[in-house]
C-alpha cells in the first residue's frame, strides 16, 4: 500500500492531510485513483489529472 498527502487543499480536505491509495483503474485511457484517509473512515475518488496536480507520494506501506 502506498501512503499519499495533500500538496494544496483539495474537496474540504486541508493541506498535508495523508491518504492510503487504495484502488486504481484504467479503461479505455482513463486513470481513476481511489484513496482513503489516514484513519481510514473517509473515501475519495480522483481522475489522473487530480491526482497528480494534488497528491505527493509519502511512503511504501508493507
Amino acid at each position: 500500500m502506498k501512503q499519499y498527502k495533500l500538496k494544496r487543499p483539495f474537496k474540504g480536505y486541508k493541506k498535508g492531510t495523508a491518504f492510503y491509495l487504495i484502488a486504481q483503474s484504467e479503461f479505455i485511457g482513463v486513470k481513476e485513483f481511489v484513496l482513503r484517509t489516514d484513519d481510514l473512515s473517509n473515501r475519495i475518488s480522483v481522475n489522473e489529472s487530480e491526482f497528480i496536480k494534488y497528491f505527493i507520494f509519502i511512503k511504501k506501506i508493507i
